[in-house]
C-alpha cells in the first residue's frame, strides 16, 4: 500500500514562501493498493494536481471518499480534472448529511452562481454512493469506518489490505465536550495500525480557544497513537496560521516525548508530495 499526499492544511488554502515545506493546499490523499487500486481520501484543493497525473497515468477508474463535505474537503472537486474528460469512471462515497445526500453536497458548488460548468456539463461517468454501514469492501482490500468528534457528520476511514493497516482521522476534537465517539472507541479503532494520519492542527494552548471547533493537539493525539500502539504517527489537517517553522516547533515536541517515553514510534508531519509505503 502507497500513500501520497496531495493536500495537508486544514480549513483554507494558504499559498505562499511560509508554507512551502509542508504545502498549502487543502485535504487530498491519494492510496494505491498492491494491485493499483486508486483510492483517494476527500477532495480539498490538492486533488486538482492530483487530477493532472491521473489523466497522465491514464488511470480512468478512480474512487474518491469523502470524510466530510467541510468546503476544504471538497472545494477542489470542480478543478478535477478527469471530471471533464470522457472516458473516466468516477465514484464518490459518503455519508449523507442531515439535510443534504452526498451528490447534492457536490453539486451544488458547482451552480452557476458559484462556478461557470454545471455538474451537467461534465463528461465523466460520475456515481456517488451513500455509505451506511461500517464496513465496506473494496477490491481486495477492507475499509472500515469510525464516526469522528465534528461540528458535522464526519468519518474516519480504515484501509486494511493484507496485513497492513491504514487510517486516515481527519478533523476529529477527541476530547469533544459533545462526543459522538469516546476516548477508548478511538484507541480501539486505531489499535496496531501502520499508520495513523491524524488532525493535529492546534497545540494545547491553541485548543482550549477553540473548543467544540472539532480538531485535536497534537500532544492529544500522540496520546492516542501511545495507547493505541501505532506504528508510524502523521500530524496532518496543518493551520492555515502556522508557518512551516511552527509546524516544525510542533514535530519536535512530538518526538522529544516519543524519545523521553522510548516509545518505539516513528512520527513525521504530512508534507505535499510526501510518499509512504506500507
Amino acid at each position: 500500500m502507497k500513500i501520497k499526499f496531495w493536500g495537508t492544511r486544514g480549513s483554507v488554502a494558504t499559498p505562499g514562501e511560509e508554507t512551502v515545506k509542508y504545502g498549502g493546499n487543502t485535504t487530498c490523499i491519494e492510496v494505491r493498493l498492491k494491485d493499483n487500486s486508486l483510492i483517494i481520501l476527500d477532495a480539498g484543493t490538492g486533488i486538482r494536481k492530483l487530477g493532472r497525473e491521473l489523466i497522465e497515468k491514464q488511470n480512468k477508474d478512480i474512487d474518491i471518499f469523502l470524510t466530510h463535505p467541510h468546503w476544504d474537503h471538497i472545494q477542489g472537486f470542480p478543478f478535477f480534472g478527469p471530471m471533464h474528460m470522457e472516458g473516466y469512471n468516477i465514484t464518490v462515497h459518503g455519508w449523507p448529511t442531515t439535510n443534504r445526500k452526498v451528490q447534492n453536497t457536490i453539486t451544488v458548488q458547482m451552480e452557476g452562481t458559484y462556478f461557470p460548468v454545471d455538474f451537467s456539463q461534465l463528461s465523466a461517468n460520475i456515481n456517488f454512493n451513500e455509505i451506511s454501514g461500517l464496513t465496506l469492501p473494496f477490491k481486495h482490500a477492507q475499509l472500515s469506518f469510525c464516526r469522528c468528534n465534528h461540528p458535522v457528520i464526519c468519518h474516519s476511514i480504515k484501509i486494511r489490505e493484507d496485513d497492513k493497516t491504514f487510517v486516515f482521522m481527519t478533523d476529529n476534537e477527541l476530547e469533544s465536550e459533545n462526543r459522538l465517539t469516546d476516548w477508548q472507541g478511538f484507541v480501539d479503532f486505531c489499535r496496531g495500525v501502520d499508520l495513523l494520519v491524524h488532525d493535529a492542527q492546534f497545540t494545547p494552548e491553541e485548543l482550549q480557544k477553540r473548543i467544540g471547533w472539532g480538531h485535536s493537539s497534537h500532544v492529544k493525539v500522540l496520546q492516542l497513537a501511545k495507547e493505541a500502539g501505532v506504528r508510524i504517527l502523521g500530524l496532518f489537517h496543518h493551520d492555515p496560521d502556522h508557518r512551516d517553522e511552527f509546524i516544525d516547533f510542533m514535530l519536535e515536541d512530538c518526538k522529544k516525548r516519543i524519545l523521553g517515553e522510548n516509545l518505539s514510534m516513528d512520527c513525521f508531519a504530512a508534507q505535499e508530495g510526501m510518499e509512504i509505503m506500507l
